[in-house]
């Protein structure tokens, strides 16, 4: 009877230890997929907003870049749609598009040779919806915490060997006890 109950003991942990493991790398890829497809399917694009700007004064155009004023974290994109210099005390000098460009953060550069020192910016930007954003949150966290997570696992699989180890420690014992008392002496 008691050693039905060691073998059951043993089975348990075993199987306990790598059906553990197994649920909780099958449970990340479930949540990858889950999470990369609702990010990927373009649900949430559908709400985005273009806003327009016309005429942000007090810029430049020249060697040291300049930082458009509608700036924030969830911008997608920007377009420059008009730029003016101020030349003779008001903005009616075109300057060629080609001598700018901008990123997606909103940081204008020269693309010219010609230095302006104030110009006036027309563009558009792209906004992302909340949803998205808070989306993108998630999908980073969920990436970090994986990354967290994973680098506990040789822990876990660790303290798993040394539990198994003691066992079949004390199942030794157990076992080399038994033989010495069922052992007769001459």
């Amino acid at each position: 009877m008691f050693k039905s109950c060691q073998k059951k003991g043993q089975a348990a942990l075993i199987s306990g230890l790598v059906f553990g493991i197994a649920s909780l790398v099958v449970g990340v890829i479930i949540a990858f997929i889950v999470v990369s497809t609702l990010t990927g399917a373009n649900l949430l694009q559908d709400q985005r907003t273009t806003t327009t700007v016309t005429n942000e004064t007090g810029a430049w155009l020249n060697a040291t870049d300049y930082t458009l004023s509608q700036t924030a974290t969830n911008r997608l994109s920007y377009t420059l749609t008009a730029i003016w210099a101020n030349e003779t005390g008001e903005y009616d000098v075109p300057v060629p598009l080609v001598n700018a460009t901008v990123s997606s953060e909103g940081v204008v550069s020269r693309a010219g040779d010609e230095d302006y020192d104030d110009v006036s910016y027309s563009y558009t930007y792209v906004t992302k919806t909340n949803e998205e954003v808070s989306a993108d949150a998630m999908s980073g966290n969920l990436t970090s915490g994986v990354n967290n997570v994973s680098s506990k696992i040789p822990t876990v699989l660790l303290i798993a060997a040394i539990v198994l180890i003691l066992g079949i420690l004390v199942l030794l014992v157990g076992a080399w006890q038994r033989m010495r008392i069922g052992g007769g002496s001459i």
